[in-house]
């Protein structure tokens, strides 16, 4: 988590989770806060990864209080650059067994409502660490290897494959970045059953033999610092061999992985 990088990375991180956690108390009644994603995994860099969280809340989310938390959201990306990742999910309590139950969440600078999903649910309830309260081990139930395969397989069939086939999307870096990555976390989950770090999932792609630039333009954005390419004809390029190698992938990796 937060304790895995060094002082000078952390600090600044845990002053805005700290920050969060008190202010976000005020608004809704708050039991528990969970870390899921990069950083549950130890893979969360500063001011690229999301801050991927699950709120859990004694009592639905009023209307009022949805406002409230919008409202705190977006004081929060105006005062600390960092919080523009922060995601929460507001997951009632009496509601957390429903796994298919859409809650408030709050990510990409936007209020909406979705379900938690299959993959964030074995990362919790696996070993998912608390920012406030009891930690998610016991409370959320545990992902059968079934249910986390079939929800993977139709986020591809579903999801991925249409957007592979939408060219104007892949333009941009997050559908270069998720595209790839998703495909390759997706498939060493559908063949071994175990969640894998996005850096884990850049070294699959490289041993699949993905385009080499891409694979690269990736990391250097993710782990790297400086000034990276962003021409017109670079992010048309590199949106065609992305989409195609994810479109092909995904054929590939269903055929592979049928499901029942």
């Amino acid at each position: 988590m937060v304790g895995s990088m060094n002082a000078s990375e952390a600090q600044p991180t845990r002053q805005l989770l700290e920050r969060f956690t008190a202010e976000v108390g005020h608004v809704v009644a708050l039991e528990a806060l969970w870390a899921h994603g990069s950083l549950a995994l130890g893979d969360y860099r500063p001011g690229r990864s999301d801050l991927d969280l699950v709120a859990l809340v004694g009592a639905p989310v009023s209307g009022p209080q949805r406002q409230q938390l919008e409202a705190l959201h977006r004081t929060l990306i105006s005062q600390v650059p960092e919080a523009a990742g922060l995601h929460c999910s507001y997951v009632v309590r009496s509601q957390l067994s429903d796994t298919g139950r859409d809650h408030v969440t709050w990510a990409q600078s936007r209020l909406f409502e979705r379900p938690v999903t299959p993959v964030s649910r074995r990362e919790l309830s696996t070993g998912g660490p608390a920012l406030f309260g009891p930690g998610p081990a016991g409370i959320v139930a545990e992902v059968t290897d079934q249910e986390l395969a079939e929800f993977i397989r139709g986020d591809l069939k579903e999801f991925w494959y249409p957007a592979s086939a939408r060219p104007s999307l892949w333009q941009r870096d997050i559908w270069v970045d998720l595209g790839l990555l998703t495909l390759a976390r997706a498939a060493v989950t559908l063949r071994d059953g175990r969640l894998i770090t996005k850096g884990q999932a850049l070294e699959v792609l490289a041993a699949w033999g993905a385009p080499a630039e891409v694979v690269r333009d990736i990391h250097r954005r993710r782990y790297e610092a400086g000034p990276h390419r962003t021409s017109l004809p670079w992010r048309i390029r590199r949106g065609r061999l992305a989409r195609v190698f994810v479109r092909t992938g995904i054929e590939d990796t269903l055929a592979a992985h049928p499901g029942p």
